[in-house]
């Protein structure tokens, strides 16, 4: 049961982590002053997430491991992120639906977390969905803005959500420890959180005048754990101070 928690909780942090730095990644470079802050602040709130699911990974491990442990001292074949997360920004309409595919999942996930059986499961879960929340409902909104607004903003959303669509299957992969914890009312298998996915976020691309691409699910890539070489240079800047000076502290 500890092995198969473990590997989920460093799913769900890596997930955030890596985002987190995707998305702090515009810092200084957003197309207005208001979307930088916001983004800044996002990126933020995903390295906050990080750190509550990491650590409990660290505890549930018992090796003495701690979040920044995790996050710095571990090579790319260690994460367990998915790949849609790791994609470039891109454009600024390719970073707004990255985001917003991947908040619709994030949401539908913690609904079910929020009421797991394991008691620190449960309370990040419930600590965090408020931030998810916003973070979809300012996603949602401005993809639908974007989406249904010149044909410049139509054709930039449309070509980044045929772009990403590809990735949205890794999200619903099941592993052999999601039964386990399926089973003992920890976490609910990725599978089984499609339909509400699809129920939430289909409408919404409806809304937004945006064509949801034929193409199947999952098309770029593989099984959970293989990454592109996006990780690696994502790694390359983010553990870059731990690496050149190792135990290095504030």
């Amino acid at each position: 049961m500890d092995k198969a928690l473990f590997e989920f909780l460093c799913r769900m942090g890596d997930n955030t982590l890596v985002l987190g730095h995707r998305v702090s990644e515009w810092c200084g470079h957003a197309p207005v002053l208001e979307e930088d802050i916001a983004l800044a602040n996002m990126s933020l709130d995903l390295i906050g997430q990080t750190q509550l699911w990491l650590g409990l990974a660290g505890e549930i491990e018992g090796k003495g491991r701690s979040a920044d442990d995790f996050a710095y001292l571990r090579d790319a074949f260690d994460f367990r992120n998915l790949l849609l997360v790791e994609q470039p920004n891109g454009d600024f309409g390719k970073t707004l639906m990255r985001q917003f595919l991947f908040d619709g999942f994030q949401s539908v996930m913690l609904e079910q977390l929020a009421i797991s059986k394991n008691e620190r499961v449960r309370e990040i879960a419930q600590k965090v969905a408020k931030e998810v929340s916003y973070h979809l409902e300012r996603s949602s909104d401005l993809v639908v803005r974007l989406g249904d607004g010149s044909q410049e903003s139509h054709q930039r959303m449309q070509a980044a959500l045929e772009d990403l669509w590809p990735y949205v299957g890794e999200m619903f992969l099941d592993e052999a420890e999601d039964a386990v914890l399926a089973d003992a009312g920890i976490a609910p298998q990725p599978s089984s959180l499609k339909t509400a996915w699809d129920e939430l976020m289909l409408p919404l691309l409806g809304k937004a005048c945006l064509e949801v691409p034929e193409s199947g699910y999952f098309q770029k890539g593989g099984k959970r754990g293989t990454h592109s070489e996006h990780l690696g240079f994502i790694l390359a800047e983010m553990q870059f101070l731990q690496r050149a000076y190792p135990g290095a502290t504030w």
